[in-house]
């Protein structure tokens, strides 16, 4: 036990050397929310299927109009099954994390203390990067539901040489988060917000779904998975007996990156207020 308040007191002595001005100016930031997808197995619609979302962040306050803010956030994202085209009868999830860094406006001075205006809308943009894995569902030969991971088994022809265009995706990306909200000053360490923001990808296989079919025969001859990767790649015989895409039939629209959305409620703690009894005091100057 006094091992890990060693620990401790040594992890918070450097918040507590830092200036008056900076704690009074930052924040720690706790969001729950809801993360959606868009793209090829939603129709690139607006409102996918919502999944709850978390982060964690520090906001430090650059004036009354503007503020700098680092997160972390985890949540996951699905699709597909009704599939925005029903023929494909494809489906996926996947978790995504992100580390992300922007700069808010607020449309009127705000900060902790503020006498003058209560409430802002704002708007913010920046940059940031995400960690995602998608997978699908089926039921092997013995009955039994699992989720295998899509990526490794290059389901559009990626692991294949005869397709040298299509390289395998990066599970790792950059993404651009923007969006709007509206942040309530509820006390002078305390504040509430609500956003709803979009995170622009690098990507158009958030579902590993993105250009044509590549044919089963050359999938499950290609590959040491390959019955695996032609059986999900071309699921349609699932849901329509005996139906198979000819290879080059389009499988996606890869005119489009995929897209993330996150709407989410935070609560603000004001640093000088959390950690500011931490400073040592000063004796006033006679």
């Amino acid at each position: 036990m006094k091992a890990r308040l060693a620990l401790l007191i040594t992890l918070l002595l450097p918040i507590a050397a830092l200036s008056q001005d900076f704690l009074d100016r930052s924040e720690l930031t706790a969001s729950v929310g809801f993360m959606q997808y868009m793209g090829d197995l939603n129709n690139q619609s607006l409102f996918g299927r919502p999944n709850p979302a978390a982060s964690l962040g520090l906001r430090v306050r650059l004036n009354n109009r503007m503020a700098a803010a680092l997160a972390v956030a985890a949540g996951h994202i699905e699709g597909g099954n009704p599939d925005a085209i029903e023929l494909r009868n494809l489906n996926f999830r996947s978790p995504v994390g992100e580390a992300t860094l922007r700069l808010e406006f607020n449309f009127v001075p705000y900060g902790h203390g503020a006498t003058e205006w209560h409430w802002t809308p704002f708007v913010f943009a920046g940059v940031g990067a995400f960690h995602f894995n998608p997978q699908t569902n089926y039921t092997d030969k013995h009955g039994h539901e699992q989720w295998v991971d899509l990526q490794p088994l290059g389901t559009e022809g990626q692991n294949l040489r005869a397709y040298p265009d299509r390289v395998r995706y990066s599970l790792n990306q950059v993404c651009i988060p923007f969006g709007v909200g509206v942040k309530f000053h509820v006390a002078r360490w305390f504040s509430l917000s609500a956003e709803y923001g979009f995170r622009a990808t690098t990507t158009d296989y958030l579902d590993d779904v993105s250009t044509t079919y590549v044919g089963s025969s050359a999938l499950s001859s290609g590959q040491p998975d390959g019955a695996l990767a032609a059986r999900l790649a071309d699921r349609s015989a699932e849901a329509f007996a005996g139906y198979v895409n000819a290879p080059g039939t389009k499988r996606g629209d890869d005119s489009l990156d995929d897209w993330y959305q996150l709407f989410t409620i935070t609560a603000s703690f004001n640093l000088d207020a959390l950690f500011g009894w931490m400073r040592p005091k000063r004796c006033p100057v006679r």
